[in-house]
């Protein structure tokens, strides 16, 4: 493995071409954050200047979300300090940075599920009419800033109905409720999809234009060349530098993410299977997901299951797995029929689910690391009940090792990982029962490029071992990487199915988005789209 050594245009700590004459908002001198004994974050110094787009990039762990939280005044630095507009300041908490001016928005949701969308808008700073709340106006207000991002929620919504994607939104409309001087993105659009997306970036160009400054930090780096006017590079909690955008293609920037050099992003594609299946659905319905889908996964096989949000994908599998009510014609499992599903059942037969939710239904957040990797194992590391502290230990040493996860202390609780880590050791739970077939839903959200090419390796090995896997997944070079099969959703219905030289984005868009694209025409899917063999080549050498 080779360090990466940085072009002559990497050799100044600050930006050497391309000197904006913007003037800095917020600067950031030596700021260092410590847990003792570990320190994340080391002196780092960067300025954040008005209509200016400032890309924040890094893997899981760089210590991108403690810089955010250092910046917005969620957590006081070890040493170091800021400054507005040329004057020290000293953010006690987010409060004060609020109403300073600067607003963080979390990748987490923090929104009030009970509540709806304008009541979480307005929570704390009600408008009101003498003692009266004005719902009409906090209503109207919230639709305005609704619309004005692309959100498909009403004002009027209960936050705990609406899919992720529309939480997100939601929580991004509260932010910029009020005016701001900075505004900083952690991870925006990790759950949305393409048209939200695309209505975001738009939100942030419009903040650009009005001399915003904006600090935004997302693992997506298409997104990160197309709005970024200059680049900070993260890694292991130090700064490596800041450099202007135009000069760091994608590659480079992931280079340097990770201090290496990517040469290959996806595993080699192997042979196509040609085993008997090992999983079998036929006329699966699921209630308000998916209508009569039939499906088979072979040994050895990586089975991609695309389709625009919404389609039905992740509901599907959910039915499969007792979480959602359904019915089907006939589930076999090894050739033999499967008449009683929940997950308990599933894992019993073989079969584990990686839920795409890992804060929400994956993790334990607030409990330690073995409890959350030997929870469906039980039985298998305290035999008779009886607590093994030893063997449960060993467990997780073998885990953090095998799967490279990360971690300053195993005593940690799962909360504290960072997202690439945490979805290691949501693997490594579902694998503690050793299945034969593993759905996976989602697998690299919101996680950087270094811990993504591991991931897609413990796929490869998996099925290179004799299992099956599913992967449902809304990122298209994923899908050409990964599968060997890709069936695409579309209204809850599989339309398509895609193999070989197939299997290529302009296919999947099509088929996800065209009432042209049916099974019928499975054999004649050249006609979808032009295939680009190259793109293809690109996306799986990384």
């Amino acid at each position: 493995m080779n360090t990466v050594e940085a072009p002559s245009l990497f050799s100044a700590a600050l930006p050497p071409t391309g000197e904006s004459s913007a003037l800095p908002v917020l600067e950031a001198t030596g700021l260092t954050k410590a847990y003792c004994p570990i320190t994340v974050l080391a002196d780092v110094t960067l300025d954040i200047r008005e209509g200016e787009v400032h890309a924040i990039i890094g893997e899981n762990g760089a210590g991108k979300s403690t810089l955010m939280k250092l910046l917005s005044g969620y957590v006081p630095p070890t040493s170091g300090h800021l400054k507005m507009a040329g004057q020290p300041v000293d953010f006690s908490d987010a409060a004060m940075a609020e109403a300073a001016g600067v607003v963080l928005v979390h990748q987490e949701i923090l929104l009030a599920p009970d509540l709806t969308v304008a009541e979480n808008l307005f929570l704390g700073r009600e408008l009101s009419r003498g003692l009266v709340v004005d719902d009409r106006a906090m209503n109207q207000r919230a639709a305005d800033v609704l619309a004005s991002i692309g959100a498909h929620c009403g004002p009027r919504d209960q936050v705990g109905d609406l899919p992720l994607a529309q939480r997100q939104l939601a929580q991004i409309a509260r932010a910029l409720l009020e005016p701001r001087k900075v505004v900083i993105f952690d991870e925006p659009t990790a759950v949305l999809a393409n048209d939200e997306v695309a209505a975001l970036l738009d939100v942030v160009r419009g903040l650009k234009a009005r001399g915003v400054a904006v600090l935004y930090i997302s693992h997506r780096l298409d997104e990160v060349e197309a709005l970024a006017d200059r680049i900070t590079v993260l890694r292991d909690g130090k700064m490596i530098g800041t450099w202007p955008a135009a000069e760091l293609s994608q590659r480079q920037m992931a280079e340097l993410m990770v201090g290496r050099e990517l040469d290959v992003l996806y595993p080699p594609k192997r042979p196509q299977p040609s085993g008997e299946p090992l999983l079998v659905l036929d006329q699966l319905s699921v209630d308000h997901g998916a209508v009569q889908a039939s499906l088979s996964v072979r040994l050895g096989e990586v089975l991609g299951i695309g389709g625009m949000i919404g389609s039905g994908r992740t509901e599907l599998f959910e039915g499969l797995m007792g979480l959602r009510p359904a019915e089907a014609n006939r589930v076999e499992l090894a050739g033999h029929p499967v008449t009683s599903r929940s997950v308990r059942d599933w894992r019993e037969l073989g079969l584990v689910y990686l839920t795409e939710d890992r804060k929400g239904k994956g993790l334990l957040l607030e409990e330690p690391l073995a409890p959350n990797l030997t929870l469906q194992a039980l039985d298998r590391v305290h035999p008779r009940l009886a607590l093994d502290e030893r063997k449960e230990a060993a467990v997780l040493e073998a885990a953090v090792s095998d799967y490279d996860i990360r971690v300053g202390s195993v005593h940690l609780n799962a909360g504290q990982l960072s997202g690439g880590n945490q979805q290691k050791l949501l693997l490594a739970k579902v694998m503690m029962t050793d299945p034969s077939v593993v759905i996976i839903d989602e697998p690299t959200r919101g996680i950087d490029i270094g811990n993504k090419s591991q991931i897609y390796e413990f796929i490869d090995q998996l099925v290179r071992s004799g299992k099956a896997c599913v992967v449902i997944s809304s990122e298209l070079p994923e899908l050409v990487g990964l599968a060997d099969r890709v069936l695409v959703m579309r209204g809850g219905r599989i339309v398509a199915e895609l193999t070989d030289d197939q299997i290529t984005e302009q296919n999947v868009v099509y088929a996800a988005t065209s009432s042209d694209a049916s099974m019928a025409n499975t054999q004649d899917h050249k006609k979808i789209g032009d295939n680009n063999d190259k793109r293809d080549r690109d996306y799986r050498d990384g």
